[in-house]
């Protein structure tokens, strides 16, 4: 592939089809193979279609969910917001362990890393965002289960825990990293990027009462 697209690229700047200042470069993908090892595949052979693939993690998602329930809760189907929040963590897992593998490289498809709630995963950085979603809930008295309303920056933040300044240290880092990514198409780059700020505000999490905090700041 990548010698054919040198000939193609070369024709087209010899042809004028794209000028000097356009950049044309190929951005090569491994294999994605089963958890065997081998080229990912039905059992027949056939190519997986996407959709089968969102449908099963989608699927997954759900069981997991149920299985989390309190015992004696008696029911065992999902509710439609159930439903809805197996659907994202599914579809985002699939899209987010595609995205966090260095594109050059072969990777092993996996359900159950990718549904992980440990790890590099879309699970995890999905937890994440639902402490801060319940963070901002509480602080401004909004209602579980409607679109969160962002409140407007403080115009003062008062750091005074290491978490916090390590968190700080991170976040104004995420320019460089979409420069980076921009420049070099890697991806898995700015989940990396992702994955170490969740990290980082997980510890913070756990360490700072943001609601319970001594000062409004």
């Amino acid at each position: 592939q990548s010698q054919h697209f040198e000939m193609v690229f070369a024709a087209a700047r010899k042809s004028g089809f794209a000028p000097d200042e356009t950049r044309l470069e190929h951005v090569p993908f491994g294999l994605v193979q089963g958890e065997d090892g081998k080229k990912f595949a039905t059992r027949s052979g056939d190519t997986v279609r996407l959709r089968d693939l969102l449908d099963e993690a989608t699927r997954i998602a759900g069981e997991d969910m149920l299985s989390r329930r309190p015992d004696g809760d008696g029911s065992d189907s999902l509710s439609d917001d159930e439903a809805d929040v197996a659907r994202t963590v599914g579809i985002g897992a699939v899209k987010y362990a595609d995205l966090s593998m260095n594109r050059e490289s072969n990777y092993r498809f996996s359900y159950g890393r990718m549904l992980s709630l440990n790890g590099n995963t879309a699970p995890y950085m999905l937890y994440a965002y639902a402490r801060i979603c319940g963070i901002v809930r509480r602080a401004t008295g909004q209602e579980e289960g409607t679109p969160v309303v962002w409140p407007e920056p403080a115009g003062r933040i008062v750091v005074s825990d290491d978490t916090e300044r390590q968190l700080i240290r991170n976040l104004v880092k995420l320019p460089d990293v979409l420069g980076e990514v921009e420049a070099d198409l890697f991806p898995n780059r700015l989940c990396d990027y992702l994955f170490e700020t969740s990290q980082l505000f997980n510890k913070f999490y756990e360490k700072c009462s943001v609601n319970n905090a001594e000062t409004p700041e």
